[in-house]
């Protein structure tokens, strides 16, 4: 099987600064390697806002990519409340995690009442060991952010990517200030959601974040000669395209943060 593997390592030195990609497989976390991007939260099923990938994807990600791997531990859509057979899946795949070489994961539980489960992270926090683990916009779903705030530092969880509880980073950037300045550099708060090439100089300006997440993707057109228009698979409006991270839209991101933080 060929497999396409990068031309060529792609060397940063961001240091305390950089871009995370929201990656949907390993040819998106290619390209986000190869546009500059610091690290990867390797996921699926974007329109769900991600969900656990393949083993395969995992694999190839460690195997091939020079960059950070981080994927998310997340069994489905929707709610961020698992049942006792949801967990014990997401178990299962924090092992694989481990034993695949990864960099970190990426997870999130709540209780019913909004709040962080603290009981069930820590487990997974101790599962995973020594890989450390980061939180995801379950934060944002949380009864009360500055409560959920302090439980994730208590955790030991390492970052926690948010919109500010907003529905985009921009909407939310007043709030990830607040968080990253009552964080005071014991959590690394990531602005994510909705960042594009248009707006991340303003949140940067905004939040005093230095680290930001985007999936900087765009649409690939199908290459079926032969389209049935009559039915559908599921229920996305167009099936004969997809989404893939592009390169450059990364490597523009990437030299805005550049020219923001006053580095060639």
């Amino acid at each position: 099987m060929n497999v396409d593997r990068p031309t060529k390592i792609y060397k940063n030195n961001l240091g305390a600064w950089g871009l995370e990609v929201c990656a949907n497989g390993y040819e998106s976390a290619l390209a986000a390697q190869n546009g500059g991007a610091k690290r990867v939260e390797l996921c699926d099923n974007l329109a769900e806002g991600g969900t656990t990938p393949s083993y395969a994807q995992i694999a190839l990600s460690t195997k091939y990519l020079s960059i950070e791997v981080w994927p998310i531990i997340r069994p489905r859509g929707g709610d961020f409340l698992y049942s006792d057979l949801e967990f014990e899946l997401m178990k299962e795949d924090v092992k694989i995690c481990k034993s695949l070489s990864c960099t970190g994961i990426v997870t999130g539980i709540l209780q019913a009442d909004g709040n962080i489960d603290k009981t069930r992270c820590a487990e997974l926090i101790d599962l995973a060991k020594p890989l450390p683990v980061a939180f995801h916009r379950a934060f944002d779903m949380s009864v009360n952010l500055e409560k959920a705030l302090e439980d994730l530092i208590e955790l030991g969880i390492v970052r926690v990517l948010s919109s500010g509880g907003s529905s985009s980073a921009i909407q939310g950037a007043a709030t990830l200030s607040s968080l990253i300045e009552l964080a005071n550099g014991t959590i690394t708060i990531m602005p994510g959601a909705g960042i594009n090439e248009t707006n991340l100089k303003e949140l940067i300006d905004k939040t005093g974040a230095t680290e930001f997440h985007a999936s900087a993707k765009q649409f690939v057109s199908s290459k079926m000669q032969h389209r049935n228009n009559k039915t559908k698979m599921g229920n996305i409006e167009d099936e004969y395209q997809f989404e893939l991270t592009s390169a450059e839209r990364v490597k523009t991101l990437v030299e805005i943060l550049k020219c923001s933080f006053h580095e060639a």
